[in-house]
């Protein structure tokens, strides 16, 4: 069975400024949320590190400008842990506190260089895909998807895109991330499935309130 182009059932995993959600789609309005953050969003921690290191806002390709140059080997951060090892939750509230706590000593010891801030941008970075890929292919595993999908503004981060179609491939799981300019906010989005519900029959009345940081298919 198929939705477009993308096999069904398919993992969705959304990571923006205010969102990181994985979730399960079955078909158009048919999906299972599996994992969110439980404190900062993916996007929001790739801000405030940004604001951190002084690389300006928004932080996400800030970030990943300055990674270009850097050694994503050269600080380890430990994996966040949850009290259940099936959890498909997120967090990212450690490796940001790490990383304030790396910078701190490096500006104690006057040791806060370009290349200290490149080789931070991009261990951060590294970090962070990692994590996102590792919960995304765990859940696939999990639940036998035939198909994972990226979305939101972090889908533009590179290290990101790579990572997820290297470790998707090694899985033998088809990887349907959307072009760049298809991250970011697109009302182009929200107008499609809107027309969907509409088609459907569904409709809210004039009393419907947008929230913004609302999660799906709770």
């Amino acid at each position: 069975m198929e939705y477009g182009a993308i096999p069904l059932p398919y993992l969705g995993l959304v990571v923006s400024g205010g969102h990181t959600s994985l979730y399960l789609v079955r078909g158009f309005g048919d999906l299972k949320l599996l994992g969110a953050t439980r404190d900062d969003a993916a996007g929001e921690a790739f801000d405030k590190v940004a604001k951190l290191l002084e690389l300006g806002y928004p932080g996400g390709p800030a970030i990943d400008r300055a990674s270009r140059t850097g050694n994503p080997k050269a600080f380890r951060f430990t994996k966040p842990k949850f009290s259940s090892e099936d959890s498909l939750d997120f967090s990212f509230s450690g490796i940001k506190t790490a990383c304030l706590l790396i910078h701190r000593d490096a500006a104690a010891k006057g040791a806060v260089s370009e290349q200290f801030t490149a080789n931070l941008a991009a261990s951060f970075q590294e970090a962070v895909a990692m994590f996102l890929v590792d919960r995304m292919l765990q859940a696939a595993r999990i639940h036998h998807v035939r198909a994972c999908v990226l979305a939101g503004g972090v889908a533009a981060n590179k290290r990101l895109r790579e990572l997820l179609k290297q470790r998707a491939d090694e899985a033998c799981i088809p990887c349907f991330v959307p072009p760049i300019s298809l991250c970011t906010d697109n009302a182009a989005m929200i107008a499609y499935v809107g027309a969907r519900h509409l088609e459907a029959g569904r409709r809210s009345d004039y009393a419907l309130n947008a929230v913004a940081n609302q999660e799906i298919g709770i």
